[in-house]
């Protein structure tokens, strides 16, 4: 049995937005699954909107994503000369042809008809050469006929041959198109199975003509629908479509990403919404994708984030934390951090979320409202509360509690009351943890401190 292999092919025009990063963890998924190759091509040919900032930022991405390759990464850049050879060779076949029609000559015939198909004098005829112009060379296809195609997901899919221009596979600088460009790599890199957006589809038929005109064995392609937003129009930026970079600064872990992506539009193993990257290899199977878009849902993704967050090793997640607080060195605050990672993982959704709640452990918070009818409706008891503070000997959480539910008893106060006193004069806010925790944590003069000073 051939080997599988797949690729991802990002161009480098800007960072690696979400809808590229699932196609990305299909690839990567499929070949693990099947122990084949997964390999990495920058398709950097556009020489005009590629950069060399957004490749390094595709790479880091895919790294940060975990979604590692095979072998060297392939910059397409590079093989212009093979690209050129292939088009040369298409010519010499007589499968393709020197196109010396001018940008005027194009423009005169697209006045006529805007839809209609390229007729370039040169396909069939043998014209003199101006010497002056540098011809493209034109793929000759079929005029009629049909070319089909055999989706895995899509099913048989057909084009009239009437319906396709003479493509430019090579421009008049000797630069190839993207169409030539992929048929060739994708060739010469051995792969089998071009799992892609369904957008491709069209690129498809003149790609497989290309093949055919080569002689080439035709890979096995899979056309994924895209992922749309919420509402069900196309994913915009305010429906989640951003770059990866954007959701690890915002504090999504990368194993979470991709638990969430692998669901978006994939509907193996249904019972569970939650997998290892070990568990989705074992089950992937490009079959079981879905013929729909998918919708994008930010709480969903936030649910299984705070999953992976609950379940995340403490020592990494101190170290997540902490990048956002670049730069401190206060011991004395790292060690409240270090304690309060348990209390505040339980309740954030992301690494941000977390980090924002470490504010609490710098000062206390502005008193939300409830907070304020607690001060204005207890004050005298607050005072003494101080007081019970003052006189804790061993600070732990046990005698903290201890001491708070003996100060109950005697006054005759409901805990729940000195409780809802001591959150709203120590730490300003409802939104944190258990009340006897933070002042654990705080410490007993951070937590007079805040009481004194309102």
């Amino acid at each position: 049995m051939t080997q599988i292999i797949t690729r991802f092919a990002p161009s480098p025009t800007g960072m690696l937005h979400i809808g590229s990063a699932r196609t990305a963890l299909f690839n990567w998924l499929y070949s693990k699954h099947c122990d084949g190759k997964y390999f990495l091509r920058i398709e950097d040919t556009d020489r005009e909107r590629s950069t060399p900032e957004a490749t390094k930022q595709v790479i880091e991405s895919l790294e940060w994503l975990g979604l590692n390759w095979d072998g060297n990464i392939v910059i397409q850049s590079q093989r212009i000369n093979r690209h050129r050879e292939v088009a040369e060779e298409l010519v010499s076949n007589g499968m393709a042809y020197y196109c010396y029609m001018t940008q005027d000559e194009l423009e005169q015939q697209k006045e006529q008809d805007e839809f209609l198909k390229v007729k370039s004098p040169w396909r069939d005829q043998k014209l003199e050469v101006p010497k002056d112009i540098q011809p493209v060379v034109r793929m000759k296809f079929p005029k009629d006929g049909i070319t089909i195609f055999n989706d895995i997901l899509q099913g048989e899919i057909k084009i009239d041959n009437s319906e396709l221009t003479d493509i430019i596979i090579l421009r008049s600088d000797g630069t190839p198109t993207y169409l030539l460009a992929v048929v060739v790599d994708d060739h010469d890199m051995g792969v089998s199975y071009v799992i892609r957006g369904d957008d491709h589809i069209t690129n498809t038929f003149k790609q497989i003509l290309i093949y055919k005109a080569m002689g080439w064995v035709i890979p096995k392609h899979a056309h994924i629908p895209l992922i749309h937003g919420a509402n069900g129009s196309k994913l915009s930026k305010r429906h989640g479509s951003l770059g990866i970079e954007h959701y690890r600064d915002a504090g999504y872990l990368p194993e979470a990403l991709c638990n969430y992506l692998l669901r978006l539009g994939w509907g193996g193993d249904g019972k569970q919404e939650l997998l290892t990257k070990e568990e989705a290899v074992k089950f992937f199977d490009i079959v079981d994708l879905t013929k729909s878009p998918a919708r994008f849902d930010q709480d969903k993704l936030d649910f299984i984030n705070s999953h992976y967050i609950n379940i995340c090793d403490e020592n990494r997640l101190f170290d997540l934390v902490m990048s956002i607080w670049n730069g401190i060195t206060d011991e004395i605050f790292i060690n409240k951090v270090k304690k309060a990672i348990p209390l505040f993982k339980v309740r954030c959704n992301t690494i941000v979320e977390i980090s924002n709640m470490l504010n609490l452990l710098v000062k206390k918070s502005d008193l939300d409202e409830k907070s304020e009818q607690i001060i204005s409706a207890h004050g005298s008891l607050i005072s003494e509360l101080k007081s019970v503070l003052e006189m804790i000997i061993d600070w732990n959480l046990n005698k903290i509690k201890e001491a708070f539910q003996l100060f109950a008893s005697v006054k005759g106060i409901k805990e729940s009351i000195i409780m809802q006193c001591l959150r709203a004069s120590v730490i300003g806010t409802f939104a944190s943890p258990g009340i006897y925790d933070m002042i654990e944590i705080l410490g007993k003069e951070d937590c007079i401190k805040r009481i004194i000073n309102g």
